[in-house]
C-alpha cells in the first residue's frame, strides 16, 4: 500500500514553484525587498542601484521596455567603458552567432582581415572563394554586414557578423578609397592551406618562403614540421618564414612553432590579475637546427603570430623584415552568462623573453619593406626578405 505524505508536505510542495517564481521576481526587482535582505543579497552599494534603476526604467518609463534588453544594454555599456578594443558582451543572439562562426571557421566568404576603426580591412582574398567571385581587393574595408556597422565592435564580434553557415547570404557594405560599396555574397566552405611553401633563390642558393596563414588549427605545427622537412631535403639553405595577414590562434600552436627554431629558453610569459602567470619555453630539438631564417610581418601580423615573431627577434634567432605588426599584447577568455550571451574579456597579457609586452608596442621589424598593392605580380616586401637572408648564407 503507498505510503501517504504529510498533509504538510503536500502543501509545502504545491508551494515550491510559487516560491521559486517569487524568488526570482524579487531578485530582480530589488526595491520590493526590505533593505537587509536586498543588502544581503546584492551589497549597499553599485550593484543594487544599477539593479534598482533597470527595475524603476522598465516599470515607470513611459513606453513599455524589454527587461532583457536594458540587462543587454547594462552590460554592453559597461564593457564599452574599459576603452579596451578587444573585450566586448554578446547579446545572446551575438553569441549564437559569434559561435556558430566559431564552429564553421572555414566557412565564409574566402577573405583574411584585420580589425581597423571602421570595421574589417581585407588583408588577403583566397582565389575562387566567394570575396574573389564577387571582386573584393586587398586593402576594402568592410563597414557593415548583415545591416550592423562594425565600426567600434571588436575583431571577433566583427568577424562573426561576416561569417556564417554554408550556403547562407551575407550582405557587406565597403569602403574602397572614397567610394562605398555593397556586395552580397553566398558564403561558402573555405579551403584555406595553413602552410604553402615554395623554393626560392638567394644569392644564387635554395631557400624556402614558407607562409603559414593562421596558428588556429591544431596541426598547423605539423604541416610546419612537413614543410621545414621538405625544405632540408630539397637542399634549402635558409628559411623565409612569412606571418604577414595571419592574425594569430592557440598559444601552444605558437609555442610549438617557434621550438622548431629554438632549442630551449623562454619564448613567452602571460599574466593577468585572474589567471596564474604561465612561461611557456622552448620544446627542444628545433627541426630547423641552424638554418638562417628570416621572418617577414606586416600590420596584420598579430597575437600568436607576434609571439612567434618577437620571440626569434629577442632571442637573435631570426631577422624580422616588413612593417610594423598589430600590437595584439592581450588575449581573452569567453565567459558565458546565464542569459545566454556571453563576454569576451581581455584576462591577461603577453610578454616576450625581453620583457616587452606587444600591447603597449608592436614589433618594429630590423629590416623596412612594404609590398606595392599596385604590382600584384611583384612582391617587394618577399624580395627584400631574400636579399636579407642571402646576406646570412
Amino acid at each position: 500500500m503507498p505510503r501517504r505524505l504529510p498533509k504538510l508536505n503536500i502543501v509545502l510542495a504545491a508551494l515550491l514553484p510559487s516560491m521559486l517564481v517569487l524568488g526570482i521576481w524579487l531578485g530582480g526587482h530589488p526595491r520590493w525587498l526590505p533593505d537587509p535582505v536586498a543588502d544581503a543579497l546584492l551589497g549597499d552599494d553599485g550593484p543594487r542601484a544599477v539593479a534598482e534603476g533597470l527595475d524603476i526604467v522598465a516599470d515607470r518609463f513611459y513606453r513599455s521596455v524589454d527587461r532583457s534588453q536594458l540587462s543587454d544594454a547594462a552590460l554592453d555599456g559597461a564593457v564599452k567603458s574599459l576603452k579596451d578594443r578587444f573585450s566586448t558582451y554578446f547579446s545572446p543572439q551575438e553569441y549564437t552567432a559569434f559561435q556558430e562562426s566559431v564552429d564553421n571557421r572555414f566557412s565564409g566568404i574566402g577573405v583574411a582581415i584585420r580589425g581597423v576603426r571602421t570595421g574589417l580591412r581585407v588583408e588577403t582574398v583566397y582565389d575562387g572563394s566567394p570575396a574573389a567571385r564577387a571582386g573584393l581587393r586587398v586593402g576594402d574595408v568592410i563597414t557593415a554586414a548583415g545591416g550592423k556597422r562594425l565600426s567600434g565592435r571588436p575583431e571577433q564580434a566583427a568577424v562573426a557578423l561576416v561569417k556564417g553557415p554554408q550556403a547562407t547570404k551575407v550582405t557587406l557594405r565597403l569602403r574602397r578609397g572614397r567610394r562605398t560599396l555593397t556586395q552580397t555574397l553566398t558564403r561558402d566552405e573555405i579551403r584555406i592551406p595553413l602552410v604553402e611553401s615554395k623554393t626560392r633563390r638567394a644569392a644564387d642558393r635554395r631557400v624556402e618562403h614558407i607562409a603559414l596563414s593562421t596558428f588556429s588549427s591544431d596541426d598547423a605545427d605539423d604541416q610546419m614540421t612537413r614543410a621545414i622537412r621538405n625544405a632540408k631535403q630539397r637542399g634549402g639553405r635558409g628559411i623565409v618564414l612569412d606571418l604577414r595577414g595571419n592574425g594569430g590562434g592557440l598559444i601552444t600552436q605558437a609555442q610549438a612553432i617557434a621550438s622548431m627554431f629554438l632549442r630551449d629558453g623562454t619564448i613567452v610569459t602571460t599574466r593577468g590579475r585572474a589567471v596564474p602567470e604561465r612561461t611557456l619555453s622552448a620544446l627542444g630539438e628545433p627541426i630547423a637546427g641552424r638554418l638562417p631564417v628570416v621572418v617577414l610581418v606586416d600590420g596584420g601580423t598579430a597575437s600568436a603570430s607576434e609571439i612567434v615573431a618577437g620571440a626569434l627577434q629577442d632571442r637573435k634567432r631570426a631577422t624580422v623584415v616588413g612593417t610594423n605588426t598589430f600590437g595584439k599584447g592581450v588575449f581573452q577568455e569567453v565567459v558565458p552568462l546565464p542569459n545566454g550571451g556571453a563576454l569576451d574579456i581581455t584576462v591577461g597579457q603577453y610578454f616576450l623573453p625581453s620583457g616587452r609586452n606587444l600591447g603597449g608596442k608592436p614589433i618594429e621589424p630590423d629590416v623596412s619593406a612594404r609590398d606595392d598593392p599596385d604590382t600584384p605580380k611583384r612582391d617587394e616586401a618577399l624580395d627584400r626578405a631574400l636579399r636579407v637572408l642571402a646576406g646570412k648564407l
